[in-house]
């Protein structure tokens, strides 16, 4: 182009960098589902709190009693003072210690095994009557048979916590196998594949998201077997604490331990949902 040409047009205009208000908007937008989301769970849990109050504080008797049951204000007080308390953070420390092991004992066994039984029906025949009989029986019902089949008291509880994270991982997983689309083995086998990359490319990553399910209700399972285990037999562990309070009538601290198995829960299930998502990032919405 002329200088004369440039001269007369002037310098080309520089793009200037959204601003601050535009950037907040467009994030907005990108992100409305989700701040939905958390606001109607954050008014729920503020309805609940609500309601547990007015409950407590007017002592409702409506087939329900709400006589003895302590306000959010008295579980609070209990939670600032066991948050001081070392033996407090030490029965969390040893249920989720017992969590970690009963639960990645029952994953590391129950999904290849799930796997392997899917695939060869000889196996299937062997395993599945033992499992179908074993899979109903409680927890609470194995606590005096693991202890007879253990020394001490730690290891029955993690056993008892890894029956009951078993049998979900291993059930999804067997039906997860059971799920997969026969036509892509054989255009896996038309196509020269062995038998272990059939296992490894079509099998296994069609089966996750039923893997994925079981490890998730496993970890709910695993959370009530170790409560119920650490109430019968168990002299730390949170489950121990709440069954300790009940005893020595503080039922400020029952309600606390109440909620800490809950948050427990809810922070190991997240973990397991978050795993899955980066594992499967072709199931995210």
């Amino acid at each position: 182009m002329p200088t004369a040409t440039i001269a007369a047009t002037g310098p080309e205009p520089v793009a200037r960098p959204p601003s601050f208000g535009t950037l907040a908007l467009r994030w907005y937008r990108l992100n409305r589902s989700g701040l939905r989301a958390i606001a109607i769970g954050v008014t729920s849990l503020l309805a609940f709190l609500l309601v547990w109050h007015l409950l407590t504080t007017y002592r409702v008797v409506f087939f329900v009693r709400f006589t003895n049951v302590p306000s959010p204000l008295a579980v609070y007080a209990s939670f600032t003072k066991a948050i001081h308390d070392p033996k407090f953070l030490l029965h969390i420390v040893l249920s989720c210690r017992r969590i970690l092991i009963g639960f990645s004992l029952a994953a590391i066994i129950g999904v290849p095994l799930g796997l392997i039984m899917g695939r060869f029906k000889l196996i299937h025949e062997i395993i599945f009557p033992v499992a179908e009989v074993l899979r109903p029986i409680p927890a609470i019902a194995w606590v005096p048979m693991a202890i007879m089949l253990w020394p001490t008291n730690e290891q029955s509880i993690v056993f008892i916590t890894f029956l009951g994270s078993f049998f979900p991982i291993l059930v999804n997983t067997l039906h997860g196998m059971t799920l997969v689309d026969p036509v892509l083995v054989r255009a896996a086998q038309c196509l020269g594949a062995r038998e272990r990359s059939i296992f490894r490319e079509v099998y296994f990553p069609a089966s996750l998201p039923h893997i994925f399910t079981g490890l998730t209700v496993g970890m709910g399972v695993a959370w009530v077997s170790l409560i119920a285990a650490e109430m019968i037999s168990g002299q730390y562990g949170i489950g121990y604490f709440t069954w300790e309070a009940y005893s020595l009538v503080q039922y400020a601290d029952i309600a606390l331990g109440m909620i800490a198995i809950g948050v427990l829960g809810l922070g190991s299930s997240l973990l397991i949902r978050g795993a899955g998502q980066l594992v499967m990032p072709w199931r995210a919405k």
